[in-house]
């Protein structure tokens, strides 16, 4: 699978490329029909708490895929978008397993 990691209003994290990196080739290793992955980090610069949003894009079979979140911390808005992603996928399978 192709990632490419975007970085807006904020400075590139080798740390954050591993850790997304990591994820998403889990997710690969499970759904093996997935091409590709565009994941964009954003922060909303007027916001203390809440503000580290990943969005991510899958490119697979049939329509994209995709879910973002927003948190306090850019690890958990990878987990939870992560967890949103595995849920659409493990439907997608299960439609294409029953057609």
């Amino acid at each position: 699978m192709t990632i490419n990691i975007q970085y807006i209003h904020m400075s590139t994290s080798e740390a954050m490329n591993e850790h997304v990196t990591a994820k998403l080739n889990k997710l690969a290793l499970k759904y093996d029909w997935v091409i590709s992955a565009e994941v964009i980090f954003d922060t909303i610069q007027k916001e203390k708490e809440d503000g580290k949003i990943c969005k991510i894009e899958l490119s697979a079979p049939g329509p994209r895929i995709f879910a973002s979140s927003q948190e306090r911390t850019y690890e958990l808005a990878v987990k939870n978008t992560i967890n949103d992603l595995d849920v659409q996928l493990k439907k997608r399978k299960h439609s294409y397993v029953n057609s």
